[in-house]
C-alpha cells in the first residue's frame, strides 16, 4: 500500500461539513436565533437592572416601567429573564461539553482501541444507559442539593454522556477499518497521532450534533430540577423563574407574564438548536439531501 492509493473522500467529508451546513435554511434560522438568545446573555445584564432588586409595584402585569411586568414580591421580571438566559446557556453548554468529552474519550477510545479497553468501557457506557436517566439524576440532585451551579452541571453531565458515547464508539469500528487509517498504521503513527489527525476529524460533525442534543438534553433537565426544587434557587435560570412562580401560585392567580415568557424562552431556545442539528443532518445524512433535491 502506497500513498497514492490511500483515498481522501471520507477525510474531505468529514472536515468539510461546516460550509454545507451554513448553506442550509434551518441552519441559518436556528443559528441566528441561537445568536440572539447568546447576546442577549452577553450583554443583557448590562442593559437591565438589578434582577432581585425589589418595588413597590408587587404583581403588576406588563406596563411602561415594567415591560414584563412584576412579580409577587415586586421584582421586575424582564430583568429576571435577561439574566436568567446567561445561568440557563451556561449550565447547558457546561454540562453538555463535561457530557461530550466524556463520550469522546470512552466511544472513540474504546472503539479505537478495542479488545479488554472497549470491553470495559463499553460495561460502564451499559450501566449507565440502564440505569433510568430521570430517577437518577432527581435522587443525585437531591442528595447535593445546595452545591451551587456546578454541582447541578456535574449532576447532569455524568447522566447523559452514555448514549452519545455508544454513537461515537459505532463510528469509529468503522472508521479503524478505513485504508487511511491502516495506511497510518503501517507507516508507523502513533496510536494517539492517528486518533486526532485520522479519527477524530472525521467524527467531527458527529460530535457537534451530539453536543446540540447534550446543551438541549442540559437545559430541559435544569428546568425539571429547578421547578421541582432541587437545584440552587440562588442561581437565576428560566427553571427558577418557573419554581418561584408556581410557589407562588402565578398560574391560579392569572399572573401570566410571570411564567409565559420563561416557558417561552425554552421552547425557542430548544427549537434553536433543534433547527440547528436538522441543519447538520442534511449535510451529514445523504438520503436527506436526496429526498429535498427530488422534492
Amino acid at each position: 500500500m502506497t500513498a497514492p492509493t490511500v483515498p481522501m473522500t471520507p477525510r474531505a467529508t468529514g472536515r468539510g461539513w461546516l460550509r454545507p451546513a451554513l448553506r442550509s435554511r434551518r441552519f441559518a434560522a436556528g443559528l441566528a436565533l441561537l445568536a440572539v438568545f447568546v447576546l442577549t446573555a452577553a450583554l443583557g445584564p448590562w442593559l437591565v437592572g438589578d434582577p432581585n432588586a425589589f418595588t413597590t409595584d408587587l404583581g403588576q402585569a406588563p406596563t411602561g416601567a415594567h415591560w414584563l411586568g412584576t412579580t409577587q414580591t415586586g421584582q421586575d421580571v424582564l430583568a429576571q429573564l435577561v439574566v436568567s438566559a446567561r445561568g440557563t446557556l451556561l449550565i447547558g453548554a457546561a454540562s453538555a461539553l463535561i457530557a461530550t468529552v466524556v463520550s469522546v474519550v470512552v466511544g472513540i477510545g474504546g472503539g479505537f482501541l478495542g479488545g479488554l479497553a472497549d470491553e470495559a468501557l463499553s460495561l460502564i457506557s451499559n450501566v449507565f444507559l440502564v440505569i433510568p436517566g430521570l430517577p437518577l439524576v432527581i435522587v443525585v440532585s437531591a442528595y447535593v442539593k445546595g452545591g451551587g451551579a456546578w454541582s447541578t452541571i456535574l449532576v447532569i453531565a455524568l447522566t447523559s454522556w452514555a448514549a452519545s458515547a455508544r454513537v461515537l464508539r459505532a463510528q469509529t469500528l468503522s472508521l479503524r477499518s478505513r485504508d487511511y487509517v491502516l495506511a497510518a498504521r503501517v507507516y508507523g503513527e502513533r496510536r494517539w497521532r492517528i486518533v486526532l489527525v485520522e479519527i477524530l476529524p472525521n467524527e467531527l460533525a458527529i460530535i457537534v450534533s451530539q453536543f446540540i442534543f447534550a446543551v438541549i438534553f442540559a437545559i430541559l433537565t435544569q428546568a425539571g430540577l429547578a421547578f421541582l426544587g432541587l437545584a440552587d434557587p440562588s442561581h437565576l435560570t428560566w427553571g427558577t423563574m418557573l419554581y418561584f412562580a408556581q410557589n407562588a401560585e402565578a398560574l391560579t392567580s392569572g399572573a401570566w407574564w410571570w411564567f409565559i415568557p420563561p416557558g417561552l424562552c425554552i421552547a425557542a431556545l430548544g427549537t434553536a438548536l433543534s433547527l440547528i442539528s436538522f441543519g447538520l443532518d442534511e449535510v451529514l445524512d445523504p438520503r436527506l439531501r436526496v429526498r429535498k433535491v427530488s422534492a
